[in-house]
């Protein structure tokens, strides 16, 4: 199974495949190929629970090709609540900011042709 397919499929289930540095233990998205501490290429996997507070994000309304059906949207930067990391994902039904206070708790619900899924817990 490729890393991507992997990481797919734990997002489906709620979850976020992270890579933990086997030298310093620091904790990195299944992207990196080298250690941001410490330079080390060595890895193993860690699953990390999908829930956390919205960081950022962006509403879409004039969406990009084959996106028409879900205007509109966020696109949502999702700070990990269990970990230093963030992860971005689409979340739907968001039309204004006041859909969406910075700082809302939020949790990957699954992953499809949109990519990572996050709903308002």
């Amino acid at each position: 199974m490729s890393a991507k397919q992997e990481f797919i499929d734990v997002a489906k289930s709620g979850k976020v495949l992270a890579r933990k540095c086997k030298k310093c233990g620091e904790l990195h998205l299944a992207t990196v190929y080298f250690c941001q501490n410490c330079g080390n290429p060595e890895f193993e996997n860690a699953i990390l629970e999908g829930q956390g507070s919205i960081a950022t994000y962006t509403i879409i309304t004039v969406p990009p090709a084959g996106f028409e059906k879900y205007t509109p949207y966020a696109w949502v930067v999702l700070k990990l609540d269990n970990a230093d990391l963030r992860v971005s994902g689409f979340m739907g039904g968001i039309a204004k900011p006041a859909d969406l206070p910075v700082g809302t708790k939020a949790k990957i619900v699954g992953f499809d042709d949109r990519g990572i899924l996050i709903e308002k817990q």
